[in-house]
């Protein structure tokens, strides 16, 4: 007997064989083959499904986080704007407040010097008044030394009271 040309009961009996090792196969080994590779298939498809998952999660957190960012810049520029407008509004403040000081010494200052002006004009004024009535009494001393000049003067006083009237 040779295995190149097997005779018909060995070919009987590695076909019997053949047939219980495939059911035996067919029974227990390829549904727990098949179950494994399902098993692993539904592993590899669950882990897909949830790395599709966190890759969205991570997407929409960085939308989120770029929304947040953006929110955050915006914030930033209004409270800059706010305090660049309170900044204006102060120096605004200020500005009319030193005008309205600078206006108010301006006009007391003004008070102050016509009050002077008109304190040295009525202290000129006095003096001017004493002085020519000084003049004018020298001037009539020397003019009316005598009785005779004096009595003209009455009289011409008199002569002038009367034609005014």
């Amino acid at each position: 007997m040779s295995l190149i040309t097997p005779d018909f009961g060995l070919f009987f009996w590695m076909t019997v064989v053949f047939l219980i090792v495939l059911f035996i196969l067919w029974k227990f080994g390829f549904p727990v083959i098949v179950k494994m590779v399902n098993d692993r298939e539904a592993f590899i498809n669950e882990s897909l499904r949830k790395a599709h998952e966190a890759n969205e999660r991570l997407a929409n957190i960085q939308k989120e986080g770029e929304s947040i960012l953006q929110e955050a810049r915006e914030k930033q520029a209004q409270i800059l704007k706010e305090a660049a407008e309170t900044r204006d509004a102060i120096v605004e403040k200020a500005q009319d407040k030193a005008r309205e000081e600078g206006a108010r010494l301006l006009g007391d200052v003004r008070a102050a010097i016509e009050q002077e002006k008109a304190a040295a004009i009525a202290d000129i004024r006095k003096q001017v008044a004493t002085l020519s009535v000084e003049i004018a009494e020298k001037v009539l001393r020397q003019s009316l030394q005598g009785d005779k000049a004096q009595m003209d003067l009455i009289d011409r006083m008199l002569d002038e009271v009367s034609a005014d009237k």
